[in-house]
């Protein structure tokens, strides 16, 4: 396999083995459980990925795979189901808890994909898509599978966040507002610069 070793290769390559490591640490608490939210979650977000490539509404120029699949594959099946087997296991009871965590998930995960779209090839939005329509997806993507995990998971499984963390004056107060506020003043700069081009 001869791979073009650039900025796309490594970031994919490491985003990937990171995910997949996450998950198995997951996935080991309880393999029947996480795995199937694994699967599905990975089945789910490839085929929404592909609805959307085939209408033309974004593309992936580069893929470690190119003249296999028309979506890296690799990324939807580790990246995402990673990302939802640590919301369901970690995320608070109250869904009053659970909006800010999933909130920082979002933040988190638009940074990375519109840093991506402006300084890499990994993604490139076309047609009609653009920043709120990732953004939209990511949110409806989540909580679908937030409720989808509670069907699946046994509470005896998860390990929700203690309630006192998100209190203020305590590090899991500091932590949500100073992504949430540092984020969201990132996502208006770069909705500003983009209106003004």
């Amino acid at each position: 396999m001869n791979f073009n070793w650039n900025i796309e290769t490594y970031i994919s390559i490491a985003f990937t083995v990171t995910s997949l490591i996450v998950a198995i640490i997951i996935i080991k608490i309880n393999w029947k459980q996480y795995g199937l939210l694994f699967l599905l979650s990975g089945v789910v977000g490839s085929i929404i990925c592909y609805i959307f490539i085939i209408t033309g509404l974004y593309s992936f120029p580069y893929r470690l795979f190119p003249n296999f699949l028309r979506f890296p594959f690799y990324c939807i099946l580790t990246i995402f189901p990673a990302y939802v087997l640590l919301g369901v296991r970690y995320s608070p009871k109250l869904w009053a808890l659970k909006i800010p965590v999933y909130w920082v998930i979002v933040h988190l995960g638009m940074v990375a994909e519109t840093w991506a779209h402006n300084k890499t090839q990994l993604i490139r939005y076309d047609l009609y898509w653009d920043f709120w329509d990732s953004y939209t997806w990511w949110w409806i993507f989540f909580l679908i599978f937030e409720w989808v995990g509670g069907l699946i998971v046994s509470e005896q499984y998860r390990k929700p966040i203690n309630p006192e963390v998100f209190k203020y004056g305590k590090i899991g107060f500091f932590i949500i507002h100073f992504i949430l506020i540092t984020t969201i003043f990132l996502g208006g700069f770069y909705a500003g610069r983009v209106t003004m081009r």
